[in-house]
């Protein structure tokens, strides 16, 4: 296992998970910047609005996070699938917004103990920063400048899936739907999952829709514990859905399984939704 762990830290120190080496084709968006006090600087944010958006004045749209979500990071794949889904009718219409990384390790990470988990970054356990930058100012900023409904996910792989992870577990509300592909639970000695149990049990009536999938190249039995817990422990409200895919690997997981999931959490009306 420290094996596998320490392999898993040096992916992410030379591989900067999320990035695209270079600007991808997308549809077209806007971008705007925030001021945060919550995290002391200012944020940059793409946004893809459906088609027809801007003619449809009456019609308000589900909102989809996003982590990793600048133009040279998972924002151009992430939109294009989103658009082609929509403009196909195998998806319903929605809003994509992308968040640009600043600090990635510092955002995506909560406090940990493990001194191999803080040699990623000089900076790390920040994610409570981050959600209630997510919390109490972007997405009251998003509710204001566009027509949203109530229905809220997020998706992110990796550190971001972490994220997702530990956000779905300390504010289920938050989301909807949330989406981890290939999370980081090893995170500080997998508190995610070894506190997973009671987190759900004290939440008895949470109503949320959660997806999480492994690669084989991940420590896969952190997920598969999680999702042994979640059989235990899951709220009749949580619908929930472990996919081990071992065909996929943690580099190419976001970008195979991201059409298949945002349809089938987006699905029309008619078609049957996740999990």
């Amino acid at each position: 296992m420290r094996c596998v762990r320490l392999f898993l830290l040096a992916v992410l120190l030379v591989s900067g998970v999320g990035h695209a080496a270079e600007t991808e084709p997308m549809p077209p968006h806007a971008t705007f910047t925030l001021p945060s006090k919550k995290l002391r600087e200012t944020r940059r944010i793409n946004v893809y609005t459906p088609p027809g958006y801007d003619a449809a004045k009456g019609v308000r749209y589900p909102v989809l996070y996003m982590p990793d979500g600048g133009e040279q990071e998972d924002f151009p794949h992430v939109a294009t699938t989103v658009d082609t889904a929509i403009r196909a009718g195998e998806m319903r219409p929605v809003i994509l917004v992308g968040i640009e990384n600043t600090e990635r390790r510092r955002d995506m990470t909560g406090p940990t103990q493990v001194e191999e988990d803080k040699k990623i970054a000089p900076r790390v356990g920040g994610s409570a920063a981050f959600r209630a930058f997510l919390r109490d100012e972007l997405m009251p900023h998003v509710r204001r400048k566009y027509r949203v409904t109530d229905e809220t996910a997020i998706i992110g792989e990796s550190l971001a899936g972490l994220f997702i992870m530990e956000t779905f577990f300390l504010q289920p509300g938050m989301f909807s739907t949330a989406i981890a592909l290939s999370p980081s639970l090893w995170w500080n000695n997998e508190e995610c999952v070894r506190k997973a149990g009671e987190r759900l049990k004290a939440r008895p009536n949470l109503k949320a829709t959660l997806y999480i999938a492994s690669a084989g190249d991940d420590v896969a039995s952190e997920a598969g514990r999680l999702a042994e817990v979640l059989r235990a422990n899951a709220p009749t409200g949580l619908q929930w859905k472990y996919e081990p895919r071992p065909d996929l690997l943690h580099a190419n997981i976001y970008r195979s399984l991201e059409a298949t999931v945002l349809r089938e959490a987006f699905a029309p009306a008619s078609t049957k939704v996740l999990p």
